[in-house]
């Protein structure tokens, strides 16, 4: 057994409400994707603590007239995944549209559309159980407030065991209203354990709750409940919302996140273990979140994590990459060099990046980094303008802009959480070659320092900025390009050699 130690988070950014399994060796990882697309990021593990990011499994939003737009908080929100008759199965709840289901007889497809399961306004986090044993079906999902007016309870439904049809109603199988100090109970999973139909379900709020158990000897109830990871005296705020995976040797692991306001939602791996007593899990160090521990008993593993870098080669971009709506041909266009290069779409929101579905973001990562990306815009049209920004509720931006003589200008713009219309942040220069090396050191508390070079050495821009979320989903970081609405074609900007280094 390795006597090798690991720290948390394993994943340093935001993968929203984790879920994962073991298929043979591998573990696999999904999360929250919102109003993303391609959305369903599948990560992959040997060793529970190093990931890679292998694909999506939804390339498009449904319906997609929704979709068009950005809808940044809408959209996937908590799935869970399962292995079940040779097929990965992911099932998710668009809080506006109902539940659906896609998927797959290999983790890198090809994925199925996405099947409507369950319409409905406010129906989210749902959860399927195979009970091969009895040939029956089972689902458990909870219920979005601000869309059903209620929430802090779970309703469960017979499933027909091909997940296309629901076989009843469903019955409200726990009632958190009922259980004292209990709210917000929302993101169950549901398992058989030792004769037991067990929910693994957050309840107390995304920053200061805490992780239950739920178990009943039939699936309709009644549950009795218990508190299984809570913050106690640790640093780790509202441990909760997240995975139980066992190892080939039998060791039992769960995986769940923290919010980290800008930052998002990191994945923490915490120990697991079943009392011998009383046969609740028991989770972390005795029900408090541990920062660092053995590793799991597995293979070692060369230290890995999900991408960030991108030459673009061919102008196509990583796997790391998402669009804030579904994608439209022409964005980006292949060609036969390295460096990205995004059309100017002509819009009508030029003056307010949130409203854009042609930013092409990726997470920011929760520690001090250095983002640098190198700039050139091939635009005549006065008012086209490209850059690197970090959005949410607010955001700021540096990059070119065409101005109305004709000449290139580096410009650096920002908004904040309710302004209607960007404005300036810092001193436009010209760029005399139409070209930026463009830097943004991202520091503690995800407060932001801006920095350009046209051609003279680097130098610093307007003041500091502090990252934002936007409601559930963590800060990004953004590539555009765009022209003022009018017609034809618009022409264009390059983006080559990003990178994400460690600030020093």
């Amino acid at each position: 057994m390795t006597h090798e130690t690991y720290t948390n988070p394993v994943l340093n950014a935001d993968w929203s409400d984790p879920d994962v399994i073991r298929v043979g060796d591998d573990f696999y990882l999904t999360a929250s994707s919102f109003g993303r697309v391609p959305g369903l990021p599948l990560l992959h593990s040997r060793d529970l603590v190093n990931w890679t990011l292998v694909g999506h499994a939804l390339q498009r939003l449904e319906p997609a007239r929704e979709f068009r737009t950005p809808r940044h908080d809408c959209g996937v929100w908590a799935p869970a995944l399962r292995y079940h008759d040779e097929r990965f199965w992911i099932f998710w709840g668009d809080p506006d549209q109902g539940i659906f289901q896609v998927n797959a007889p290999e983790i890198r497809g090809p994925w199925t559309r996405p099947h409507l399961l369950k319409e409905g306004k406010g129906l989210i986090d749902p959860c399927p159980l195979w009970d091969d044993d009895n040939d029956e079906a089972y689902l458990v999902h909870a219920w979005a407030k601000s869309r059903a007016g209620i929430k802090n309870r779970l309703t469960g439904h017979r499933m027909h065991p091909d997940a296309t049809t629901l076989l009843d109603d469903g019955k409200v199988i726990v009632d958190a209203d009922r259980i004292p100090g209990w709210f917000t109970l929302e993101g169950p999973k549901l398992h058989q354990h030792d004769g037991w139909f067990w929910i693994l379900a957050p309840a107390g709020g995304v920053e200061t709750g805490w992780q239950g158990a739920f178990r009943s000897r039939g699936f309709f109830g009644p549950y009795e409940e218990k508190v299984v990871l809570e913050q106690g005296d640790t640093d780790i705020n509202g441990p909760h919302q997240g995975a139980w995976v066992s190892t080939p040797s039998g060791e039992d692991w769960f995986l769940h996140f923290q919010q980290r306001g800008a930052y998002g939602r990191l994945v923490h791996l915490q120990p697991m273990r079943w009392d011998d007593d009383d046969g609740w899990p028991v989770i972390g160090d005795a029900g408090a979140p541990v920062a660092v521990h053995r590793k799991p008993d597995l293979p070692s593993q060369p230290p890995a994590a999900p991408a960030t870098d991108d030459d673009f080669p061919g102008g196509r971009y990583g796997r790391q990459w998402q669009w804030t709506a579904n994608p439209q041909d022409g964005w980006a266009t292949h060609h036969s060099g390295d460096g990205l290069r995004l059309t100017c779409a002509r819009t009508a929101d030029a003056h307010d990046l949130r409203r854009l579905p042609n930013l092409l973001t990726q997470r920011i990562p929760a520690t001090p980094v250095a983002v640098e990306v190198e700039l050139r815009l091939h635009s005549e049209e006065l008012g086209a303008r490209a850059g690197l920004a970090v959005l949410g509720d607010a955001y700021s931006w540096i990059g070119l802009q065409r101005g109305a003589d004709g000449t290139v200008m580096f410009v650096h713009r920002f908004a904040e959480p309710v302004a209607e219309r960007e404005r300036d942040a810092g001193e436009s220069c010209l760029a005399p070659e139409e070209r930026v090396r463009l830097r943004i050191e991202i520091g503690a508390g995800a407060r932001c320092r801006f920095f350009y070079d046209v051609g003279g050495g680097p130098r610093s821009s307007g003041q500091v900025f502090a990252a934002t979320p936007w409601r559930w989903v963590g800060a990004l970081l953004g590539l555009f390009a765009l022209a003022p609405a009018g017609a034809g074609h618009a022409g264009a900007a390059s983006f080559t050699r990003f990178r994400i280094s460690p600030l020093q």
